[in-house]
């Protein structure tokens, strides 16, 4: 967060939540560091419009009732043996990724234990326990405890996010003509829980005219040729589609014209709510609800690129991005650690601790084959509400992307907490 006098955030705060009042601006549900999901409220959405059948992303009042719940207030105890297919997975090709959360964990008193005697089992084995060690690992250091939904059931969302591969370039050109901005200058972020501690993960952003906070610019004003962000660009990108969903899916690799790939991730967001295309379409007829997958969202903008400005537009949201280091094995996720394919997801805060193993049982895309697979949740998205809630990573490229679009899915989680955690009722 910019520093602001304490005084001056008290005024800026007032007007904040006026604004808030008015539907200007609106709180989002986000953490503090950089992710690879982004926060703005459906923004980590996924693009396909959920059929009636399938589980449903919870509704505003669902949304009240889980904001007044204690932190993990949605956790149960549970008994190892109540884990629906924890046989079955390969336990050892998550332990890198447990690898990744414990690199930041172990400075936290609560999980230190824990993380010690990982490190310790990762020498001994050469980084490489295999699965009933990797099993004794968990039942010696962890309890477990099953999800559930403000309602008591125990099946929620499941869906899935990825990473694209664009096409750009650092210089502008008549091919490369699409920017990717660094966050501006001009754009101020209030965390709410530093003057409230009840609105935990809760900020909103602006910017100052004058002495007054008002709404920051929305996609329209930012998307001109005389953009108010001009000046922060630091890569172009071929297709303005490809940006469009890369700011849905918060980062992604680009392939640059010299031969270089170049990483990208969420740096920030402009405060101003998502409002999903995919629905739009459906409800302007111009898209069914089969077709409003993320392929069919892109062939529909591809066959008219004279609508397509005008209906990006109608999502104000945007997102801006950052270059991040070369050689990372995975996008940076909400806790700061990069996060792997097929061993990571996205999860609330509010209800399942950053960094904690999880075990989910749920199904692949669009099918009834068993998915049952221990995951790090290591990320968070503006979209991902409740105890039974999760976006599974897919990776990176075309394949992973058909799959996160597709997913949609009812599972159930598991989490697995060190036996010195405490959960305050």
């Amino acid at each position: 967060m910019r520093k602001i006098a304490h005084h001056t955030l008290l005024v800026l705060l007032t007007l904040l939540l006026m604004a808030c009042a008015n539907k200007s601006i609106k709180p989002v549900d986000v953490p503090a560091p950089p992710q690879a999901k982004c926060d703005c409220p459906t923004v980590g959405a996924p693009v396909q419009v959920p059929a009636s059948s399938k589980p449903v992303e919870a509704t505003a009042d669902q949304q009240k009732q889980l904001a007044k719940l204690p932190d993990y207030g949605l956790l149960q105890m549970a008994d190892w043996n109540d884990i629906d297919g924890l046989q079955v997975d390969n336990l050892s090709l998550a332990w890198p990724a447990w690898m990744q959360s414990c690199s930041t964990l172990i400075n936290k008193p609560v999980w230190k234990s824990a993380c010690t005697a990982a490190q310790k089992l990762n020498n001994e084995t050469a980084s490489k326990p295999q699965t009933q060690a990797v099993l004794n690992y968990f039942q010696e250091h962890f309890s477990v405890y099953k999800t559930s939904n403000v309602d008591g059931s125990e099946q929620g969302l499941i869906t899935g996010y990825y990473q694209p591969l664009l096409k750009g370039s650092r210089t502008k050109s008549a091919k490369y003509p699409n920017p990717l901005y660094a966050t501006p200058d001009d754009l101020i972020t209030v965390e709410l829980d530093s003057l409230f501690p009840e609105l935990k993960y809760k900020r909103v952003r602006g910017r100052l005219v004058g002495n007054k906070l008002v709404p920051y610019y929305n996609r329209a004003e930012i998307e001109t040729e005389a953009s108010p962000v001009k000046g922060r660009e630091f890569v172009y990108i071929d297709d303005i589609i490809d940006v469009f969903f890369l700011q849905i899916q918060g980062s992604g690799l680009v392939q640059l014209d010299t031969g270089e790939q170049m990483h990208v991730g969420y740096a920030d967001q402009n405060g101003h709510t998502y409002n999903s295309i995919g629905r739009l379409l459906i409800e302007r007829g111009e898209l069914t609800l089969a077709q409003a997958s993320m392929q069919g969202i892109k062939n529909w903008a591809r066959n008219n690129l004279d609508k397509l400005r005008e209906l990006l537009n109608q999502n104000p949201s945007y997102v801006f991005f950052r270059e991040l280091p070369v050689g990372l094995p995975g996008p940076l996720g909400a806790l700061g650690v990069p996060i792997l394919a097929e061993r990571s997801v996205a999860v609330d805060p509010k209800f399942v601790p950053l960094g904690a193993p999880v075990f989910l049982s749920t199904t692949e895309p669009n099918t009834s084959k068993p998915l049952k697979r221990l995951m790090m949740a290591q990320d968070t998205g503006g979209a991902i509400k409740g105890g039974v809630r999760a976006d599974f990573f897919w990776g990176a490229g075309a394949s992973a992307g058909a799959k996160a679009g597709a997913m949609k899915q009812s599972g159930k989680i598991w989490v697995f907490l060190p036996k010195e955690f405490v959960i305050k009722p």
